[in-house]
């Protein structure tokens, strides 16, 4: 009998205690949602190459446009397209306290995976610590490479959480 009572319990607390998550996506941080870009790198004439950064933030999802500029060639040369190229990367994001965390993988234009090709394939992770945020700027600086750089607000965006499919 006692080990009826043990199953019973288990079962109950099983069912009680346990939730799925939700079928929707989150909401992000609100101050974050819109399009913010980087509209030049400081010393970017001395540098042999530099990146500028488009973000678009909606709901719990990011979507990021890198735009390299590079007079050094060191990708084959149907890949290094005179000095300039474009990737891009979409994922997932969270904020705690002043950092910003960024979970993606790099993609095509169309924001579809990318498995192979010039350049970055596979996981983008990144972490940013949010230095400075104001209405229309936002100020980061990558945790890994200790570089800071400047964003301007481009578009305000409303999350509207859409379900997961």
């Amino acid at each position: 009998m006692r080990i009826f009572y043990f199953i019973f319990f288990c079962i109950i607390f099983t069912f009680f205690s346990c939730k799925f998550n939700p079928n929707v996506q989150g909401r992000g941080a609100i101050y974050l949602q819109g399009i913010w870009s980087e509209e030049q790198v400081l010393y970017q004439d001395q540098l042999l190459e530099y990146t500028l950064h488009t973000f678009k933030f909606t709901c719990d999802s990011f979507y990021l446009t890198l735009d390299t500029h590079a007079k050094a060639n060191m990708y084959p040369d149907s890949c290094f397209n005179n000095g300039r190229w474009t990737e891009y990367v979409k994922g997932v994001y969270s904020v705690s306290n002043d950092t910003l965390s960024l979970n993606g993988t790099f993609t095509k234009s169309n924001f579809k995976q990318k498995i192979s090709g010039c350049y970055h394939i596979g996981q983008y992770v990144k972490t940013f610590a949010l230095k400075k945020c104001k209405n229309d700027s936002l100020s980061l600086r990558d945790m890994s490479q200790h570089v800071s750089f400047s964003l301007r607000l481009r578009q305000r965006i409303n999350c509207i959480p859409k379900s997961i499919n």
